[in-house]
């Protein structure tokens, strides 16, 4: 795509188009293949820019936009020199581009937060409270979750509710609370151990503290049930 649609297409975009070059411009886009296709994804392309990345990334952006302000001209407008503005034009999309591929060189917590559903009342605990803790779990509800927890945990502090519990500290980003709840599992001897260490790495990951996820990865045995997961981790992290 050639700077000067580039241009174009933003100026469309930014509403900065007479009545007359937007008709020409929605006209070229009913009759013209190509540059539909085009306009299509540089538009998707600056959507998801917008949506995903820093306001560093956005700040590029509005100095393009800048750009084109002061010196895109359309057909009816005198020539003049390109060059000036061609360069400043490629400068900022070489750092737009640079900047997207440095904030995705790492894996994010995201990526690999996929809490199971926690299941204590189907198995016929009549708890009321665990039960209100499961709902608002499986609900996403973390925060409402948590308290209840707490309270469950006061007379039954077993390994799975310590477990879920911990997760929803995680996602409610009270991290060092849910350290060390994982740590507690970790260092156990119950079926969450490696599930537990697991979520330990996804803090460190949560945290950006790429070092310390990689090791606590390295420790989980091969026998563990998502070893793929930790293996797809170590592998984005190397």
């Amino acid at each position: 795509m050639n700077e000067e649609r580039y241009i174009l297409f933003e100026n469309y975009l930014s509403n900065l188009l007479s009545a007359e070059e937007k008709a020409d411009f929605e006209s070229q886009l009913q009759t013209d293949t190509d540059f539909r296709k085009n306009f299509e994804i540089y538009q998707n392309w600056t959507n998801f820019l917008e949506n995903k990345f820093s306001p560093e990334a956005v700040d590029f952006k509005k100095n393009i936009e800048s750009i084109s302000k002061k010196h895109f001209k359309t057909k009816k407008s005198k020539v003049i020199d390109l060059r000036s503005w061609h360069y400043a034009v490629a400068a900022s999309v070489t750092i737009l581009f640079g900047l997207f591929l440095f904030q995705n060189i790492n894996p994010t917590f995201e990526d690999y937060d996929n809490p199971e559903m926690a299941t204590f009342v189907e198995r016929g605990d009549v708890n009321e409270n665990l039960k209100l803790a499961q709902d608002a779990f499986n609900a996403k509800e973390y925060k409402k979750a948590i308290p209840i927890f707490e309270t469950v945990l006061k007379t039954n502090k077993s390994p799975e509710i310590q477990y879920f519990y911990s997760i929803a500290l995680l996602e409610d980003n009270q991290l060092q609370k849910a350290e060390i709840n994982f740590s507690d599992l970790r260092y156990g001897n119950s079926i969450y151990k490696n599930k537990a260490t697991w979520y330990l790495a996804l803090s460190k990951l949560k945290q950006k503290d790429f070092r310390s996820c990689k090791d606590i990865l390295l420790t989980i045995p091969d026998d563990f049930e998502d070893y793929d997961q930790v293996q797809e981790l170590l592998n984005e992290l190397d």
